[in-house]
This record gives C-alpha cells, structure tokens and sequence, in this order.
C-alpha cells in the first residue's frame, strides 16, 4: 500500500487488480450497460489512484474502491439517461454433471421469470438485492457501494425481498 500511495504505478495495479472484476460488477448492475461499467470501472480506477494518498491506513481498500465505482455509474447513469433491461450472464463453472435439458430449460425460464420481476422492482430495491445476492456482497461492502448506511441495507433488503416475493408469486 505505502508503495503505490508513493507513486509506484506497478504496485498500485497489484493493491487493484483483485477488485476490477467486482467493480466492473458494481458498475454495471448500476448502469446497466457494460460499456458504460466499463468507462465507470476506468474513471474509478483514476480517481482512486488520484486519491489514494487520502486512503486512511488500516482500512479495507475493497470497500472504499466500489464506493468510487458504483459512484461513476451513478454518474454515468444519470448522465446517460438509459433504461436498458437488465442482462446477467449466469455462468457457472461447477463440477457437478450437466443439468438435463429439460432442467436447463426450466432453469432459464425460472430465471427470466426472476430477473423479470427483479427489473419491475424501484431501482434502491433492485440495487440492493443485486449487490446482496447476484453479486453477493456483505452488508458493509454493500452499504459502502450504495453509499447507504448498513442499517439501510437491511431494511431495503428485507423490504425488496417481499416486494420481489409478491411480483415472483407462488412458486409451485
């Protein structure tokens, strides 16, 4: 840490390059646009070089870095003024045997089912359920992300799960 906040380029990409993938993830269930996360990911990563002197020792860099990320997608967002569907890619290495393709067809449609509902959520909602579960953050990095208190997370949390709950219906 003392090395990049001296200047050293090399080791301030060996302190970021463990969280690109997740600030990419950040931004983009922020923008919706993988474009637009990736420029928002780009712009974070400069920002933070630029203000990694004022990084207080001692604290967890991944937390403060996907709050300078999910703050340029905001930027982004707001600017841009796009209201693209939500796509995630659900891809799963595992080394289970592959699913029958009649699982795999109800898998797909049950997750589009999900993601349907997901994206009639308000956009708190949907973010905070996107950053708990599909990115699975803890409560602080999502706090941090959101630039929410952790209390806030909770109940946003708890509320969007019912709201999903209702708009997903009875599962049968």
């Amino acid at each position: 840490m003392l090395r990049a906040q001296r200047g050293d380029p090399r080791a301030y990409e060996e302190l970021v390059r463990p969280h690109e993938e997740i600030a990419f993830r950040v931004a983009y269930v922020i923008t919706r646009n993988a474009a637009d996360a990736e420029d928002a990911v780009q712009d974070a990563l400069v920002k933070a070089w630029r203000a990694l002197g004022r990084f207080r020792a001692g604290e967890p860099l991944r937390p403060w870095l996907l709050r300078i990320a999910a703050n340029e997608a905001r930027n982004r967002r707001r600017s841009a003024g796009r209201r693209d569907r939500l796509t995630l890619r659900a891809a799963s290495v595992s080394g289970e045997a592959a699913p029958s393709p009649e699982d795999a067809v109800l898998d797909a449609a049950q997750r589009e089912q999900l993601l349907a509902a997901l994206e009639e959520l308000p956009v708190e909602a949907r973010e905070v359920l996107a950053c708990r579960y599909l990115l699975d953050l803890s409560e602080e990095e999502t706090a941090a992300v959101l630039d929410i208190a952790r209390g806030t997370v909770k109940s946003r949390t708890a509320r969007a799960l019912d709201r999903l709950k209702e708009a997903y219906g009875p599962r049968t």
